[in-house]
């Protein structure tokens, strides 16, 4: 496993040569020039991060990390505990709604217990703890915690390129997460917890009022340094949130293209974009959440998610949706007839 210095200093910008001699060959791919639109544009940056233009996603898969978030316990979702280790449960025998859309575009899906606070059979198990702190109360966990889900995320990456995948996508499970994320996205980009807080799950006109107090006392409790997204993680975040963090991470370290889903994992990327800005180059967006911040998030970041369908289940079903299209704009980029055909 690679320190998280020693991933750092391995991040590099993607190849820029690359991402225009991809670009070139879809401009001569018989069509009209840009005629897939944003498809050519993330395909062409899934060229460049991986370093050939002669791109071939192959096989694609979608961690899931499965955590428990001690803020819960305020009423901030709608859910209990619980029913995290019950969603798993559901991963491991693949039927839950990521596993049943994975299974429709050939991808794969890896649960991972990172710290819920009831364990799983079946499940892979890199837990940091039995869920984290309340951050209504203190700190969700230590500095040094927070740096070794990072560095268990991004070794994740690392092992999943062995294997041979590809494109890797993020997802998570647990309850509390909208929340954590809500307040780590107010001290980032400078906003009230009553900008960047919604309803989640679905909470009612009283329990989001309710929830937009919690994330306000989060912050005040910890304080967190603004300009130390490390701090802001120990001190507001998940251990979901730590471990996809090192997943983005680890995407730019090892040149696997990521693709980011909704407001928990666009937190997370943000986080890693704050930590080395050239992770940037290996994100790959694929839709508007419907909450409030991940909007903020991906023009904080400077990404352009093709997919608007208001999504807000998570486990990575958004990421898991952009599978076909990126499939399908790379078929027609290797097989498509060119002008030189015609």
């Amino acid at each position: 496993m690679k320190t998280l210095k020693e991933l750092q200093n391995e991040i590099v910008p993607s190849d820029r040569k690359i991402f225009e001699e991809c670009a070139k060959n879809f401009d001569n791919v018989a069509k009209p020039v840009g005629g897939l639109g944003r498809l050519e544009e993330l395909t062409e940056k899934i060229a460049a991060a991986s370093g050939s233009a002669k791109i071939d996603i192959g096989r694609k898969c979608v961690l899931v990390f499965c955590a428990d978030n001690g803020v819960a316990e305020q009423g901030v979702t709608q859910s209990p505990s619980e029913v995290t280790t019950a969603v798993a449960g559901l991963m491991v025998k693949g039927v839950s709604s990521v596993c049943v859309m994975a299974k429709c575009c050939g991808a794969d899906i890896l649960p991972v217990d990172i710290g819920m606070k009831m364990t799983c059979p079946g499940i892979r198990d890199l837990r940091l703890g039995a869920g984290t702190g309340d951050i209504s109360e203190g700190p969700a966990m230590t500095y040094e915690t927070a740096v070794r889900g990072i560095e268990t995320g991004a070794d994740l990456v690392r092992e999943m390129k062995e294997k041979g995948y590809r494109l890797i996508a993020t997802g998570e499970n647990g309850m509390g997460n909208t929340t954590t994320s809500s307040a780590m996205t107010a001290v980032m980009l400078g906003l009230s917890a009553s900008d960047v807080t919604g309803r989640g799950a679905g909470l009612s006109v009283k329990a989001l009022a309710h929830k937009k107090n919690i994330v306000e006392q989060a912050i005040r409790v910890n304080a967190p340094y603004a300009a130390d997204p490390l701090d802001i993680l120990a001190k507001l975040g998940g251990f979901d949130i730590a471990a996809m963090t090192g997943v983005f991470l680890g995407g730019a370290a090892f040149h696997i293209p990521v693709v980011m889903d909704g407001l928990i994992s666009s937190v997370s990327a943000l986080t890693a974009v704050r930590m080395c800005p050239d992770v940037r180059d290996y994100i790959i967006p694929s839709h508007i959440s419907a909450e409030p911040a991940a909007r903020m998030i991906c023009s904080e970041l400077g990404v352009r998610p093709v997919l608007h369908a208001d999504m807000h289940l998570g486990e990575g079903t958004g990421a898991a949706a952009l599978f076909p299209l990126l499939d399908m704009a790379a078929a027609i980029l290797k097989n498509a007839a060119t002008y030189d055909d015609l």
